[in-house]
């Protein structure tokens, strides 16, 4: 049953869209990288969150390797955020400050 007035919702005819390509883009922010240390979650261990980072993805994952090594340790990047094993608050700091951050002391 057609109608003179019914509008064509979906036809095969026609082909897939490609999505649109995703560009690599720095999240923004508001300057400010936060260092704070953070136990919820792992079973008691202590990590250092870095926060804030205005970086891509390639780049913050090099930082965070700078950073590990600094520290003589391990750690990962989740979801735009540097988590470095143990509480290494200051040197992460001084070396953050050092690159040219602005960096806030974040928490308890």
């Amino acid at each position: 049953m057609t109608s003179s007035n019914s509008k064509l919702v979906y036809s095969t005819g026609i082909g897939r869209i490609a999505p649109a390509p995703k560009s690599p883009r720095a999240p923004r922010g508001d300057g400010i990288v936060r260092v704070r240390r953070e136990t919820g979650g792992r079973g008691g261990k202590t990590v250092t969150a870095i926060y804030g980072v205005a970086l891509s993805e390639d780049k913050l994952k090099e930082l965070a390797g700078a950073l590990k090594r600094l520290c003589g340790t391990g750690g990962t990047v989740k979801d735009g955020t540097i988590e470095i094993q143990g509480d290494h608050r200051d040197r992460i700091v001084a070396a953050l400050e050092q690159r040219g951050y602005t960096v806030k002391l974040a928490g308890g």
